[in-house]
Protein backbone atom coordinates (compact mmCIF):
# COMPACT_ATOMS: atom_id res chain seq x y z
CA UNK A 1 0.00 0.00 0.00
CA UNK A 2 1.29 3.30 -0.89
CA UNK A 3 2.08 5.99 1.60
CA UNK A 4 -0.30 8.71 0.25
CA UNK A 5 -3.14 5.95 0.38
CA UNK A 6 -2.13 5.18 3.64
CA UNK A 7 -2.73 8.93 5.13
CA UNK A 8 -6.11 9.24 3.02
CA UNK A 9 -7.62 6.33 4.80
CA UNK A 10 -6.30 7.33 8.04
CA UNK A 11 -7.11 10.85 7.82
CA UNK A 12 -10.46 11.00 6.08
CA UNK A 13 -10.44 14.58 4.85
CA UNK A 14 -13.52 15.78 3.55
CA UNK A 15 -13.46 16.88 0.32
CA UNK A 16 -9.47 16.50 -0.40
CA UNK A 17 -7.47 13.83 -1.83
CA UNK A 18 -3.82 12.93 0.01
CA UNK A 19 -0.89 13.55 -2.79
CA UNK A 20 2.05 13.65 -0.45
CA UNK A 21 3.57 13.11 2.34
CA UNK A 22 6.94 14.43 3.67
CA UNK A 23 8.38 14.07 7.40
CA UNK A 24 10.25 17.25 8.28
CA UNK A 25 11.82 18.44 11.67
CA UNK A 26 8.18 20.14 12.46
CA UNK A 27 6.15 17.28 11.52
CA UNK A 28 4.46 15.09 9.24
CA UNK A 29 3.34 17.45 6.35
CA UNK A 30 1.21 15.97 4.70
CA UNK A 31 -0.10 17.42 0.75
CA UNK A 32 -3.47 17.52 -0.21
CA UNK A 33 -5.84 18.17 -3.08
CA UNK A 34 -9.38 19.95 -3.37
CA UNK A 35 -11.61 17.34 -5.09
CA UNK A 36 -13.89 20.37 -5.48
CA UNK A 37 -13.67 21.97 -9.43
CA UNK A 38 -15.63 25.05 -8.42
CA UNK A 39 -14.06 27.27 -5.70
CA UNK A 40 -16.54 28.35 -2.98
CA UNK A 41 -16.46 32.40 -1.38
CA UNK A 42 -17.12 32.77 1.89
CA UNK A 43 -20.56 34.35 0.92
CA UNK A 44 -21.72 30.83 -0.27
CA UNK A 45 -21.27 31.93 -4.00
CA UNK A 46 -19.17 29.63 -5.82
CA UNK A 47 -16.85 30.13 -9.03
CA UNK A 48 -14.42 28.72 -11.40
CA UNK A 49 -12.17 31.78 -11.81
CA UNK A 50 -8.97 32.69 -9.97
CA UNK A 51 -7.80 35.71 -8.44
CA UNK A 52 -4.84 34.09 -7.41
CA UNK A 53 -2.95 31.07 -5.81
CA UNK A 54 -0.49 30.84 -2.99
CA UNK A 55 0.02 27.81 -0.65
CA UNK A 56 -0.99 26.99 2.87
CA UNK A 57 -0.23 24.75 5.89
CA UNK A 58 -2.84 23.94 8.50
CA UNK A 59 -2.30 22.33 11.83
CA UNK A 60 -4.09 18.84 12.23
CA UNK A 61 -4.65 16.13 14.93
CA UNK A 62 -1.44 15.45 16.18
CA UNK A 63 -0.17 11.44 14.78
CA UNK A 64 1.44 9.59 18.11
CA UNK A 65 3.84 12.23 19.48
CA UNK A 66 4.28 14.08 15.71
CA UNK A 67 2.80 17.20 14.70
CA UNK A 68 0.75 16.87 11.51
CA UNK A 69 0.34 19.47 9.05
CA UNK A 70 -2.06 19.78 6.06
CA UNK A 71 -0.94 21.59 3.33
CA UNK A 72 -2.52 22.48 -0.30
CA UNK A 73 -2.43 25.31 -2.62
CA UNK A 74 -5.96 27.93 -1.76
CA UNK A 75 -7.22 30.59 -4.03
CA UNK A 76 -8.59 33.66 -3.68
CA UNK A 77 -11.87 34.45 -5.95
CA UNK A 78 -12.81 38.17 -7.17
CA UNK A 79 -16.67 36.98 -5.96
CA UNK A 80 -18.78 39.27 -7.90
CA UNK A 81 -22.10 38.20 -5.58
CA UNK A 82 -20.45 40.14 -2.76
CA UNK A 83 -17.88 42.05 -4.74
CA UNK A 84 -14.45 41.04 -2.76
CA UNK A 85 -11.38 39.08 -3.58
CA UNK A 86 -11.91 36.69 -0.66
CA UNK A 87 -9.96 33.57 -0.06
CA UNK A 88 -11.63 30.36 -1.06
CA UNK A 89 -13.59 28.09 1.63
CA UNK A 90 -12.27 24.68 2.20
CA UNK A 91 -14.13 21.89 3.73
CA UNK A 92 -11.07 20.81 5.92
CA UNK A 93 -10.83 24.06 7.80
CA UNK A 94 -13.07 26.80 8.81
CA UNK A 95 -12.49 30.35 7.23
CA UNK A 96 -9.46 32.26 8.48
CA UNK A 97 -8.20 29.34 10.07
CA UNK A 98 -4.95 27.94 10.24
CA UNK A 99 -5.91 24.81 12.19
CA UNK A 100 -8.67 22.13 11.22
CA UNK A 101 -11.95 21.76 11.74
CA UNK A 102 -11.16 18.05 13.43
CA UNK A 103 -8.26 19.87 15.37
CA UNK A 104 -10.48 22.90 16.64
CA UNK A 105 -13.14 20.58 17.56
CA UNK A 106 -11.26 19.00 19.79
CA UNK A 107 -10.27 21.75 20.96
CA UNK A 108 -13.37 23.50 21.57
CA UNK A 109 -14.70 20.05 23.42
CA UNK A 110 -12.07 20.23 25.77
CA UNK A 111 -12.33 23.86 26.47
CA UNK A 112 -15.94 23.21 28.00
CA UNK A 113 -14.68 21.07 30.31
CA UNK A 114 -11.16 21.90 31.49
CA UNK A 115 -8.97 25.30 31.45
CA UNK A 116 -7.70 26.51 28.85
CA UNK A 117 -3.97 26.28 30.48
CA UNK A 118 -4.39 22.22 30.03
CA UNK A 119 -6.13 22.47 26.62
CA UNK A 120 -3.03 24.72 25.31
CA UNK A 121 -0.70 22.16 26.64
CA UNK A 122 -2.44 19.07 25.78
CA UNK A 123 -3.07 20.42 22.02
CA UNK A 124 0.68 21.91 22.04
CA UNK A 125 -0.87 25.30 21.01
CA UNK A 126 -0.99 28.79 22.23
CA UNK A 127 -3.67 30.47 24.25
CA UNK A 128 -4.87 32.81 21.97
CA UNK A 129 -5.04 29.86 20.13
CA UNK A 130 -7.49 28.46 21.61
CA UNK A 131 -9.79 31.76 22.52
CA UNK A 132 -9.52 32.16 18.69
CA UNK A 133 -10.87 28.36 18.19
CA UNK A 134 -13.35 28.98 20.74
CA UNK A 135 -14.44 32.14 18.94
CA UNK A 136 -14.75 30.49 15.65
CA UNK A 137 -16.53 27.38 17.00
CA UNK A 138 -19.27 29.32 18.75
CA UNK A 139 -19.88 31.44 15.29
CA UNK A 140 -20.39 28.87 13.22
CA UNK A 141 -22.71 26.84 16.21
CA UNK A 142 -24.74 30.43 17.25
CA UNK A 143 -27.53 31.74 14.86
CA UNK A 144 -30.62 33.19 15.36
CA UNK A 145 -32.39 30.06 15.14
CA UNK A 146 -31.56 29.64 19.11
CA UNK A 147 -34.26 32.63 19.89
CA UNK A 148 -36.74 30.53 18.18
CA UNK A 149 -39.32 29.23 20.62
CA UNK A 150 -38.38 31.52 23.65
CA UNK A 151 -41.43 32.04 26.15
CA UNK A 152 -39.74 32.39 29.78
CA UNK A 153 -36.47 33.72 30.00
CA UNK A 154 -34.59 35.14 32.73
CA UNK A 155 -32.17 38.34 32.56
CA UNK A 156 -29.41 39.26 35.11
CA UNK A 157 -26.29 41.21 35.24
CA UNK A 158 -22.68 39.94 36.06
CA UNK A 159 -19.72 41.80 37.20
CA UNK A 160 -16.44 40.57 35.31
CA UNK A 161 -14.04 43.31 36.08
CA UNK A 162 -13.55 45.81 38.43
CA UNK A 163 -14.34 49.33 37.64
CA UNK A 164 -18.02 48.36 37.53
CA UNK A 165 -17.82 46.51 34.62
CA UNK A 166 -20.83 44.33 33.31
CA UNK A 167 -21.91 41.63 31.26
CA UNK A 168 -26.06 41.17 30.66
CA UNK A 169 -27.07 37.73 30.63
CA UNK A 170 -30.28 36.46 29.32
CA UNK A 171 -31.16 32.53 29.60
CA UNK A 172 -33.96 30.20 28.94
CA UNK A 173 -35.60 28.29 31.85
CA UNK A 174 -36.30 26.01 29.46
CA UNK A 175 -33.57 23.92 28.89
CA UNK A 176 -31.46 26.53 25.80
CA UNK A 177 -29.35 28.04 28.13
CA UNK A 178 -27.54 31.26 27.73
CA UNK A 179 -28.97 32.88 24.85
CA UNK A 180 -27.40 35.86 24.94
CA UNK A 181 -24.48 37.88 26.11
CA UNK A 182 -23.68 41.64 25.99
CA UNK A 183 -21.52 44.27 27.61
CA UNK A 184 -23.46 46.84 29.79
CA UNK A 185 -25.90 46.01 32.64
CA UNK A 186 -28.18 49.22 31.11
CA UNK A 187 -31.66 49.19 29.10
CA UNK A 188 -29.40 49.22 26.18
CA UNK A 189 -27.73 45.88 26.45
CA UNK A 190 -31.48 43.81 26.94
CA UNK A 191 -32.77 45.81 24.27
CA UNK A 192 -30.18 44.42 21.50
CA UNK A 193 -31.27 41.56 22.48
CA UNK A 194 -34.82 42.26 22.32
CA UNK A 195 -33.99 43.49 19.09
CA UNK A 196 -32.30 40.27 18.10
CA UNK A 197 -35.01 38.72 18.92
CA UNK A 198 -37.29 40.43 16.94
CA UNK A 199 -41.37 41.87 17.72
CA UNK A 200 -42.84 38.91 16.24
CA UNK A 201 -41.10 36.37 18.42
CA UNK A 202 -40.69 39.15 21.23
CA UNK A 203 -44.56 38.75 21.44
CA UNK A 204 -44.45 34.93 22.18
CA UNK A 205 -42.33 35.90 25.39
CA UNK A 206 -44.69 34.88 28.60
CA UNK A 207 -42.60 35.74 30.97
CA UNK A 208 -39.40 37.20 32.07
CA UNK A 209 -37.37 36.97 35.44
CA UNK A 210 -35.45 39.48 36.81
CA UNK A 211 -34.27 41.44 39.79
CA UNK A 212 -36.31 45.06 41.06
CA UNK A 213 -33.98 47.56 39.06
CA UNK A 214 -35.83 49.76 36.84
CA UNK A 215 -33.23 49.22 33.92
CA UNK A 216 -34.40 45.63 33.03
CA UNK A 217 -37.66 46.36 33.19
CA UNK A 218 -38.50 49.28 31.52
CA UNK A 219 -36.45 48.12 28.56
CA UNK A 220 -39.09 44.54 28.83
CA UNK A 221 -41.86 46.96 28.88
CA UNK A 222 -41.00 48.65 25.74
CA UNK A 223 -40.12 45.79 23.72
CA UNK A 224 -41.58 43.33 25.11
CA UNK A 225 -45.15 44.43 26.50
CA UNK A 226 -47.28 41.16 26.23
CA UNK A 227 -44.83 39.36 28.78
CA UNK A 228 -44.87 38.93 32.29
CA UNK A 229 -42.58 40.32 34.68
CA UNK A 230 -41.63 38.21 37.43
CA UNK A 231 -39.50 39.53 40.29
CA UNK A 232 -36.65 37.31 41.41
CA UNK A 233 -37.99 35.71 44.99
CA UNK A 234 -34.08 35.67 46.36
CA UNK A 235 -34.03 39.57 45.70
CA UNK A 236 -37.45 39.80 47.75
CA UNK A 237 -36.19 37.98 50.66
CA UNK A 238 -32.94 39.81 50.52
CA UNK A 239 -34.64 43.11 51.07
CA UNK A 240 -36.59 41.76 54.35
CA UNK A 241 -33.44 40.46 56.12
CA UNK A 242 -31.96 44.04 55.54
CA UNK A 243 -35.29 45.54 56.74
CA UNK A 244 -34.20 42.79 60.02
CA UNK A 245 -30.80 43.84 59.95
CA UNK A 246 -31.67 47.70 60.49
CA UNK A 247 -34.67 46.64 62.96
CA UNK A 248 -31.75 44.87 65.42
CA UNK A 249 -29.47 48.45 64.64
CA UNK A 250 -32.02 50.60 65.88
CA UNK A 251 -33.25 48.71 69.34
CA UNK A 252 -29.36 46.80 69.65
CA UNK A 253 -28.97 48.92 73.44
CA UNK A 254 -32.24 48.20 73.94
CA UNK A 255 -31.52 44.24 73.57
CA UNK A 256 -27.89 44.89 75.66
CA UNK A 257 -29.32 46.13 78.35
CA UNK A 258 -32.09 43.28 78.47
CA UNK A 259 -28.94 40.96 78.64
CA UNK A 260 -29.33 40.20 74.46
CA UNK A 261 -26.07 41.39 73.21
CA UNK A 262 -24.19 41.58 70.56
CA UNK A 263 -22.11 38.35 70.92
CA UNK A 264 -25.38 36.51 71.23
CA UNK A 265 -27.04 38.26 67.73
CA UNK A 266 -23.38 37.41 66.01
CA UNK A 267 -24.06 33.65 66.83
CA UNK A 268 -28.02 33.66 65.75
CA UNK A 269 -27.85 35.76 63.12
CA UNK A 270 -27.07 33.46 59.86
CA UNK A 271 -29.21 30.97 61.26
CA UNK A 272 -32.46 33.58 61.75
CA UNK A 273 -31.60 35.05 58.38
CA UNK A 274 -31.37 31.75 56.91
CA UNK A 275 -35.27 30.72 58.46
CA UNK A 276 -37.28 29.08 60.96
CA UNK A 277 -37.14 25.68 60.46
CA UNK A 278 -33.51 25.64 61.07
CA UNK A 279 -33.28 26.81 63.88
CA UNK A 280 -31.98 24.71 67.09
CA UNK A 281 -32.95 24.52 70.78
CA UNK A 282 -30.48 27.35 71.99
CA UNK A 283 -31.70 29.90 69.05
CA UNK A 284 -35.44 29.23 69.48
CA UNK A 285 -34.45 30.11 73.08
CA UNK A 286 -33.07 33.07 72.67
CA UNK A 287 -36.24 33.84 69.75
CA UNK A 288 -38.69 33.53 73.02
CA UNK A 289 -36.48 35.52 75.21
CA UNK A 290 -36.82 38.23 72.23
CA UNK A 291 -40.26 38.06 72.12
CA UNK A 292 -40.69 39.09 75.55
CA UNK A 293 -37.31 41.23 75.91
CA UNK A 294 -37.44 43.51 72.42
CA UNK A 295 -41.07 43.00 70.60
CA UNK A 296 -40.08 45.25 67.74
CA UNK A 297 -38.18 42.45 66.77
CA UNK A 298 -39.70 39.40 67.62
CA UNK A 299 -42.55 41.27 65.07
CA UNK A 300 -39.80 42.07 62.53
CA UNK A 301 -38.57 38.73 62.36
CA UNK A 302 -42.07 37.03 62.23
CA UNK A 303 -42.57 39.47 59.29
CA UNK A 304 -39.91 38.50 57.03
CA UNK A 305 -40.75 34.70 57.56
CA UNK A 306 -44.72 35.72 56.77
CA UNK A 307 -42.75 36.62 53.50
CA UNK A 308 -40.73 33.75 53.26
CA UNK A 309 -44.06 31.58 53.77
CA UNK A 310 -45.26 33.38 50.75
CA UNK A 311 -42.80 31.18 48.30
CA UNK A 312 -42.31 27.80 50.77
CA UNK A 313 -45.79 27.14 52.17
CA UNK A 314 -48.71 29.26 50.22
CA UNK A 315 -50.43 27.52 47.21
CA UNK A 316 -50.22 29.84 44.07
CA UNK A 317 -54.00 30.48 43.78
CA UNK A 318 -53.77 31.88 47.10
CA UNK A 319 -50.75 34.04 46.91
CA UNK A 320 -52.63 37.31 45.86
CA UNK A 321 -54.67 37.44 48.93
CA UNK A 322 -51.97 36.47 51.37
CA UNK A 323 -49.73 39.06 50.45
CA UNK A 324 -52.09 41.63 50.65
CA UNK A 325 -52.80 40.37 54.16
CA UNK A 326 -49.02 40.31 54.85
CA UNK A 327 -48.76 44.02 53.50
CA UNK A 328 -51.71 44.79 56.07
CA UNK A 329 -50.30 43.31 58.58
CA UNK A 330 -46.44 45.34 57.78
CA UNK A 331 -47.78 48.88 57.40
CA UNK A 332 -49.87 48.85 60.33
CA UNK A 333 -46.60 47.18 62.80
CA UNK A 334 -45.48 50.43 63.54
CA UNK A 335 -42.02 49.28 62.72
CA UNK A 336 -40.53 51.94 60.20
CA UNK A 337 -37.74 49.72 58.79
CA UNK A 338 -41.07 46.96 57.71
CA UNK A 339 -43.38 49.91 56.44
CA UNK A 340 -40.50 50.78 53.92
CA UNK A 341 -40.11 46.86 52.86
CA UNK A 342 -43.90 47.18 52.13
CA UNK A 343 -43.97 49.69 50.63
CA UNK A 344 -41.29 48.43 48.48
CA UNK A 345 -43.41 45.00 48.07
CA UNK A 346 -46.35 47.07 47.22
CA UNK A 347 -44.83 48.92 44.07
CA UNK A 348 -43.80 45.50 42.65
CA UNK A 349 -46.89 43.63 43.66
CA UNK A 350 -47.72 42.40 40.40
CA UNK A 351 -44.29 41.08 39.44
CA UNK A 352 -44.01 39.27 42.70
CA UNK A 353 -47.20 37.19 42.89
CA UNK A 354 -46.41 36.34 39.27
CA UNK A 355 -43.59 34.84 40.11
CA UNK A 356 -45.19 32.76 42.96
CA UNK A 357 -47.88 31.62 40.26
CA UNK A 358 -45.42 30.69 37.23
CA UNK A 359 -43.43 29.20 39.90
CA UNK A 360 -40.08 31.44 37.95
CA UNK A 361 -36.90 32.92 40.02
CA UNK A 362 -33.68 33.72 38.60
CA UNK A 363 -32.23 30.60 40.39
CA UNK A 364 -31.16 29.55 37.37
CA UNK A 365 -29.36 32.69 36.35
CA UNK A 366 -27.41 32.69 39.67
CA UNK A 367 -26.25 29.18 38.54
CA UNK A 368 -25.48 30.84 34.97
CA UNK A 369 -23.33 33.47 37.21
CA UNK A 370 -21.74 30.72 38.96
CA UNK A 371 -20.32 29.08 35.52
CA UNK A 372 -19.29 32.87 34.18
CA UNK A 373 -17.34 32.49 37.32
CA UNK A 374 -15.97 29.50 36.60
CA UNK A 375 -15.20 30.46 33.78
CA UNK A 376 -12.91 33.72 34.15
CA UNK A 377 -11.25 31.63 37.23
CA UNK A 378 -10.44 28.73 34.21
CA UNK A 379 -9.17 31.48 32.16
CA UNK A 380 -7.29 33.64 34.08
CA UNK A 381 -9.32 36.37 33.08
CA UNK A 382 -9.98 37.83 29.31
CA UNK A 383 -8.86 40.78 27.60
CA UNK A 384 -11.93 41.68 26.11
CA UNK A 385 -15.74 40.63 26.43
CA UNK A 386 -15.91 38.77 22.80
CA UNK A 387 -13.29 36.03 24.20
CA UNK A 388 -15.83 35.96 27.48
CA UNK A 389 -18.76 35.96 25.81
CA UNK A 390 -17.47 33.41 23.54
CA UNK A 391 -16.93 31.01 26.43
CA UNK A 392 -19.91 31.23 27.67
CA UNK A 393 -21.54 30.70 24.74
CA UNK A 394 -19.51 27.50 24.17
CA UNK A 395 -20.19 26.34 27.82
CA UNK A 396 -22.68 27.36 29.20
CA UNK A 397 -25.15 28.16 25.68
CA UNK A 398 -25.92 24.23 25.51
CA UNK A 399 -24.23 23.46 22.50
CA UNK A 400 -22.86 20.33 21.81
CA UNK A 401 -19.44 19.98 19.44
CA UNK A 402 -19.11 16.60 18.21
CA UNK A 403 -15.38 15.08 18.41
CA UNK A 404 -13.84 13.83 15.46
CA UNK A 405 -13.56 10.52 16.86
CA UNK A 406 -17.31 9.93 17.13
CA UNK A 407 -19.07 8.88 13.99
Amino acid sequence: MRVTTAFNRILSLPGATVVSVSFERSGIVVGIRSRARRLTCPCGATTRARYDTSTRRWRHLDMAAAKVFLESDIARVDCRACGRVRTQVVPWARAGARFTRDFEDMSAWLAQRTDLTTVSRLMRCSWQSVHDIAGRVVAEHIDSSRLDGLYRIGVDEISYRRGHQYLTVVADHDGKGVVWVAKGKRGAALEAFFDALGPERADKLKAVSMDFGTVYRDATRRKAPRAVICFDPFHAIQLANRALDSVYKAHGRELSRSGVGDADWRRTRFALRAGAERLNEGQLALLARLRQQSNRLWRAWELKEGLRDLYRRVPPEFSRPYLRAWLSSASHSRIAAMVQLARTIRRNFDGIVAAVELGLSNALLEGVNAGIRLIQRRGYGFRNTDSLAAMVYLCLGGLTIRLPTET
